[in-house]
């Protein structure tokens, strides 16, 4: 997908076309990661929430792949991940938030997940969300994420990232300046 103005958060006719119709196709492959679900009323919910599509847009820009993983019965809303088989790849060497990335003397990264996430109007997965995630498929078999990461553990300069090794979840923690090649963040967004 071609980079859309990030002031304007609108999709041109084309792009959206575009958009819904890599949406669909992803949609109808993975029947698995949303049983039961139909795409016209999915689509029918996306064309009614038209800035949502931007967002959706900005984590397939970045490599996310986002995909339907399920239907909040109580608002009618559907639930997007970002389901690339590896952390995407447009938001990788990024450190934890705006704090870490100031406290880093040297070697600073261009960006932060929390920020990205910001901009994009998504947020990050939580630790039961990706472990939910991992239960559609294999996913950062090679990679890893960052995750939420509880307030209590930010406060002491940690940060949380996880991963899928020997076929396992694994959540663990690193200093949330730290930033690697292999590490993004899976986001989320309700439509």
């Amino acid at each position: 997908m071609s980079n859309i103005n990030s002031n304007e958060k609108e999709l041109s006719p084309e792009q959206l076309e575009e958009l819904l119709s890599v949406l669909k196709a992803r949609f109808e492959k993975n029947m698995n990661r949303h049983k039961g679900l139909e795409w016209a009323k999915v689509q029918a919910k996306l064309e009614a929430n038209i800035e949502k599509l931007w967002s959706l847009n900005e984590m397939e820009r970045t490599g996310g792949e986002p995909d339907v993983v399920g239907h909040d019965i109580n608002t009618g809303e559907y639930i997007f991940y970002d389901c690339s088989e590896e952390s995407p790849k447009g938001r990788r060497n990024i450190c934890y938030d705006r704090e870490a990335l100031e406290s880093r003397k040297a070697f600073k990264p261009e960006e932060t997940a929390m920020d990205m996430a910001t901009a994009m109007g998504i947020e990050l997965l939580t630790e039961e969300q990706y472990r939910e995630l991992q239960k559609l498929g294999n996913f950062d078999a090679k990679t890893s994420s960052w995750v939420k990461t509880p307030s209590d553990i930010r406060k002491l300069g940690g940060a949380l990232f996880a991963d899928r090794r020997y076929d396992n979840v694994f959540v663990y923690h690193n200093g949330a300046s730290s930033y690697y090649a292999g590490r993004a963040f899976r986001g989320w967004l309700r439509v």
